[in-house]
């Protein structure tokens, strides 16, 4: 694959793509957990998806620095 994505936006995609597969995961595991798995958990899945993404998307962008700047603090270098 060609890269298409320029440098500049690697963070924001970065966060994105975290945030997407994250969410996805964790709303998959708690939609089964609460509701079981059905005919419809596909649809219920996806409906609590995607909010999750809403709030997960900015939050990592937010979080993510803050816990670069931890490490920063607490992992020795090589």
């Amino acid at each position: 694959m060609t890269p298409f994505i320029a440098k500049r936006h690697e963070s924001i995609v970065f966060g994105l793509l975290l945030s997407g597969m994250m969410s996805c995961i964790v709303s998959g595991l708690s939609t089964a957990i609460a509701t079981g798995i059905g005919s419809d958990f596909a649809l219920r899945w996806l409906a609590a998806w995607l909010p999750s993404w809403a709030v997960a998307f900015p939050a990592v962008l937010i979080v993510a620095p803050i816990v670069r700047r931890i490490l920063r603090h607490i992992v020795q270098e090589g």
